[in-house]
């Protein structure tokens, strides 16, 4: 092993007695060196900072390295792995997508006195990243970092509707009234495409009727999915279809500014239109 490298990682060996509350510590230190360091680090730079035998050193990076949690680049320096990356990217996006899109929030919060939410696919569901909170009592809720199934969900009906996946498996009856067969979400789904918005009403939760429209990428995908929510007894059919299309018409515009090239001007249902 040379100064600069260190074992490269292996199956994961085993842990001796009493050592292994000090070799998470150990681990963790190291791998905080490498993501607060200004410039990748090499091996003797870590071996220098930690105080730890060359040994020790080597054997923790190669099990951070084995998890993904640090990556060595082509001349052998330290630096963070891809699942750090990928959680780095991820929560940088939806930092992003919420400074753009709080505005938005605002304006439809004021102008409908009910919850509004913005959404992201989790793969598994749909999560609220952010709130503005309903000037009511009644269905003021705090829904951000909740995850719930895309087929009982308004949000969700607008991710599927445009272009994310449903996951694998029955669809799960959360109320007398949740979709449970895909005839019934598929035309819940064409709905959306004609409309602009989607609804789910009671279909989460008896009671809560929430309206949905997407946020439109370059081609036309859903990165997000903008919602407003309230009990029936104040969103109404008639409520329903009023800020229905004025979210659609929102999320239309707030398309175009985010994705300058995106479809979602010139999808059917232009902004203003049936």
């Amino acid at each position: 092993m040379t100064s600069t490298d260190y074992e490269r990682p292996t199956a994961p060996a085993s842990v001796q007695p009493g050592t292994g509350a000090q070799a998470v510590d150990r681990a963790a230190s190291l791998l905080v060196r490498v993501l607060t360091a200004t410039e990748p680090m090499t091996f003797p730079e870590l071996v220098s900072a930690s105080g730890l035998p060359k040994s020790t050193v080597s054997r923790l990076l190669s099990s951070l390295e084995r998890n993904r949690l640090i990556g060595r680049t082509p001349s052998g320096e330290i630096v963070a792995g891809d699942v750090v990356a990928s959680f780095a990217r991820r929560h940088d996006g939806q930092d992003y997508l919420i400074s753009k899109v709080r505005p938005t929030l605002e304006r439809l919060a004021a102008a409908t006195g009910e919850t509004i939410n913005l959404a992201v696919s989790a793969g598994s569901g749909v999560v609220q990243i952010d709130q503005v909170d309903s000037r009511y009592m009644l269905g003021a809720a705090n829904w951000v970092n909740r995850e719930v199934p895309f087929h009982a969900s308004a949000l969700g009906k607008v991710l599927l509707a445009h272009g994310t996946p449903l996951p694998v498996g029955r669809l799960v009856k959360l109320t007398e009234r949740t979709r449970t067969t895909r005839p019934a979400l598929d035309a819940d789904l064409r709905r959306c495409h004609e409309t602009g918005y989607a609804v789910a009403d009671g279909e989460l939760e008896p009671g809560l009727v929430a309206i949905a429209a997407p946020i439109l990428d370059a081609d036309g995908i859903a990165v997000a999915a903008i919602s407003v929510s309230g009990p029936s007894s104040r969103l109404t059919p008639h409520q329903i279809d009023r800020i229905g299309r004025t979210l659609a018409d929102e999320c239309v515009r707030l398309s175009a500014v985010l994705y300058p090239t995106s479809p979602a001007g010139s999808t059917s249902r232009k902004a203003g239109a049936a």
